[in-house]
């Protein structure tokens, strides 16, 4: 008897699929394809996964379909819909910014959409297998977008991505591996059900667990799996920067939190101290060695590694309480990190070459608009009221306490003091400093328009922080 094959729970990501397909075909079919006609191909995929993603909400089939390989919960959808958001806003960079570079071709559009594919489709994934073609999916696409430009640095930076990128899915691929030895399935309920019977093997299961959360490490760039994170986020074109480093967490993360929530569920005693360690060192190293960096974009690339302690910090908290937590960091993480990139896009206006923090000197005199948007950014990731950030950090620090980890919240509100430093140091520079006057930010109103959504909607978390409680709430519940 033929099995029903639901597709109902991937269409977000067959439109994708087929918006990148679209654009790929009119790239080389009309080698004069306009750009705007891509683009819109482009953000008419992204549109119609999102509105697939909605419908999804009410879904009233199985838990998973596809024989288990897919699950249908709510926490995919939200992740989803994070993960969309930040593709439309790098389409509109990354269009841009290749326009302005002269090196604006068509897969450009259609990488973006396969890679948001893959993400999309990792965050839903119940089965390690198909979880892992879809970090493969994400991280190929992903590769190839930060070699994108002609620069040295692009290439460099796409090589390095590449080579650790490979190591990174050799650990998890064996990490299914062992979790098959030790259960006999990859699907992330069954493995549950054995380790809790314990009728699999323990040995292979630890093992199996700890080479996953090295996969997972290094694609959140946790310490001390980070070390691709500042040479791939300085060499990549910016706005594929601005892309990556929002959309890669939110992916692994969910992932990470779905693979360790259920099917490590009953070992949760053995993983809390890893998490726990995992957390610590990621905020006190990256907080740190951000204060020596003298590049932007290096110094939001350790950033982003201690916001990936944070996130850690907030999973330490088993249950709901702990996903939620992580579930609003991540959204607040996504807008702030994409707002932030796509500043630093702006004002080096003639590619890379303005990255130093000496290009900000009197930003102010320049781009009032500019230096607000950014310093409204660096305060979020800073932890000030009233943004999104602040109350991203009170939710990880208090599910961290609720679960008996004062210790970790207390090391990562010393940590945060400390990353304040290069934050408002980049504030002095650009309100307390005369120009330089070698160059001037890019003036073009869309990728300023693009960047008042990250912006209000880090000022509207910060404020209204309960418009999207209820439905994080629900999505923070994993059924399986």
């Amino acid at each position: 008897m033929t099995p029903a094959v639901d597709l109902g729970p991937i269409v977000p990501e067959l439109i994708l699929v087929g918006a990148g397909i679209v654009a790929l075909l009119a790239g080389a079919i009309a080698r004069r394809a306009e750009s705007l006609v891509l683009l819109f191909v482009a953000m008419a995929g992204v549109a119609g996964a999102a509105a697939a993603s909605v419908m999804l909400w009410g879904w009233d089939g199985g838990l998973t379909v596809l024989a288990g390989a897919v699950a249908t919960d709510r926490f995919a959808i939200v992740a989803r819909l994070i993960l969309l958001g930040v593709a439309a806003l790098g389409l509109i960079l990354g269009h841009h910014y290749f326009q302005r570079s002269g090196e604006l071709r068509p897969e450009f559009y259609a990488l973006v959409l396969f890679a948001t594919s893959g993400m999309t489709l990792i965050t839903a994934a119940a089965d390690l297998v198909t979880m892992f073609l879809a970090l493969e999916i994400l991280s190929l696409s992903l590769y190839v977008l930060t070699g994108s430009s002609a620069r040295l640095g692009s290439v460099e930076g796409a090589m390095k991505y590449f080579l650790l990128g490979a190591f990174s899915s050799a650990f998890f691929l064996y990490g299914v591996a062992m979790a098959y030895g030790a259960t006999g399935s990859t699907r992330l309920a069954a493995v549950a059900t054995a380790l809790g019977g314990r009728t699999g093997s323990m040995a292979l299961a630890l093992a199996a667990m700890v080479l996953l959360a090295i996969g997972f490490a290094f694609k959140v760039s946790a310490v001390p799996f980070h070390m691709w994170t500042p040479d791939v986020y300085q060499g990549a074109p910016t706005a594929v920067t601005a892309f990556m480093s929002a959309g890669t967490k939110v992916a692994a993360f969910a992932a990470f939190m779905r693979v360790f929530n259920v099917a490590f569920q009953p070992l949760g005693w053995d993983w809390m101290p890893v998490i726990w360690a995992l957390a610590a060192v990621s905020v006190v190293v990256g907080s740190v060695l951000a204060i020596a960096q003298t590049d932007v974009k290096r110094m939001l690339a350790y950033s982003s590694i201690a916001h990936a302690g944070f996130v850690l910090t907030g999973m330490t908290a088993p249950g709901g309480t702990g996903m939620s937590a992580a579930l609003f960091y991540l959204l607040a993480y996504s807008l702030m990190i994409v707002g932030a990139f796509g500043v630093v896009m702006l004002v080096s206006s003639r590619g890379e070459e303005a990255t130093s923090l000496a290009s900000y000197r009197g930003l102010y005199r320049q781009s009032p608009l500019l230096a607000g948007l950014l310093s409204l950014f660096l305060l979020s990731m800073a932890g000030i009221p009233p943004t999104a950030g602040f109350i991203a950090k009170v939710g990880v620090f208090r599910a961290a306490i609720d679960a008996g980890h004062w210790e970790l919240a207390l090391i990562g509100v010393l940590a945060s003091v400390a990353a304040a430093f290069f934050y408002i140091r980049v504030m002095v520079l650009m309100y307390m400093q005369e120009p330089t006057g070698d160059h001037e930010p890019d003036a073009s109103l869309v990728p300023r328009l693009a960047l008042a959504v990250p912006a209000v909607g880090t000022l509207l978390l910060g404020v209204l922080p309960g418009i999207v409680a209820d439905v994080l709430n629900e999505a923070s519940v994993i059924r399986w």
